[in-house]
C-alpha cells in the first residue's frame, strides 16, 4: 500500500496566467517504496486565522469578518479558502510539482476580505490532500488503484507580501467590488450628473457627501504576526 507525504516548499506567482494565481512548490515522498505511475490530486486549501497575531489596524479590518476583537475567542476559526486539482506524473521516492492556486479580488469572496485585511507577516495555510493513485499491480501490467489516505495534510505560512505581488502583478493598484445592477446604474446617473470623468471620482464624491473619512493610498503596514 503506498504512503505518501506532503511537504510545501515555497509559494511564488505565477506572472503569465489567465487568472492571478499561486504556485505552491509541493514535495510528494512515497515512503512505502511503491513506484507511482500516476497521481489524480485534489487538494482543500484552508486558512488558519486563529494561528497568527493581529495588529490594531489588522483587528479593525477584520471586524466585517470576525466581530470585535474580544470576541474572537470564539469566532476566529478556521475556512476553506479554495480548492485545486492536478495531475502527478510517474515517480518513485520522491517528486517536486507546482500545485497552482487561482486567487480572487472579489470582495465578495471571504477569503480576499482576509487577505486584503492583512498588513504584513504571514497566512497560516493548511492544505488537505485527496485523490488517487496508480501504482503497479500484482505483475500482470495492471495498475493497482488506491485513494489516498485521509489524514494526507500539509502546512504552509504564505508571506503577505507574496499575495500583495500577486494582486499588484494583475491588478496594479487596483481592486474589485461587485455590485448590483440597479446600484451601478445609479451610481453611473450620479456620475453624469456631477459630470464625474471616472467611477473613481463618483465613489470619492459620494464618500465625501457622506461625510466619510476615506483615503486614496494604500492602508499604512501593519505589524507583523
Amino acid at each position: 500500500m503506498t504512503e505518501l507525504r506532503f511537504t510545501v516548499l515555497g509559494s511564488e506567482v505565477q506572472r503569465y496566467a489567465a487568472v492571478p494565481t499561486l504556485d505552491l512548490r509541493v514535495r510528494l515522498d512515497e515512503v512505502s517504496g511503491a513506484a507511482v505511475h500516476a497521481i489524480a490530486l485534489r487538494c482543500q486549501v484552508r486558512i488558519e486565522p486563529q494561528r497568527r497575531r493581529y495588529s490594531a489596524d489588522e483587528e479593525d479590518r477584520l471586524e466585517e469578518l470576525f466581530g470585535t476583537a474580544p470576541r474572537w475567542g470564539d469566532t476566529l476559526r478556521p475556512f476553506a479558502w479554495t480548492h485545486v486539482s492536478t495531475t502527478v506524473g510517474r515517480f518513485t521516492g520522491s517528486i517536486e510539482i507546482d500545485l497552482p492556486l487561482p486567487c480572487s479580488y472579489d470582495f465578495e469572496v471571504t477569503g480576499a476580505k482576509y487577505l486584503h485585511a492583512l498588513g504584513d507577516g504571514e497566512v497560516p495555510l493548511l492544505l488537505l490532500f485527496n485523490g488517487t493513485t496508480f501504482t503497479a499491480g500484482d505483475g500482470s501490467g495492471g495498475l493497482h488503484v488506491e485513494p489516498i489516505a485521509w489524514h494526507a495534510e500539509a502546512t504552509h505560512r504564505l508571506p503577505v507580501r507574496t499575495w500583495r505581488d500577486l494582486m499588484d502583478h494583475y491588478f496594479p493598484n487596483s481592486g474589485w467590488v461587485r455590485l448590483p445592477r440597479e446600484t451601478i446604474d445609479a451610481l453611473q446617473r450620479f456620475k453624469v450628473d456631477r459630470a464625474l470623468s471616472t467611477w473613481e471620482q463618483a465613489v470619492e464624491a459620494l464618500l465625501e457627501e457622506a461625510g466619510t473619512r476615506w483615503a486614496s493610498t494604500p492602508a499604512p503596514q501593519a505589524r507583523s504576526g
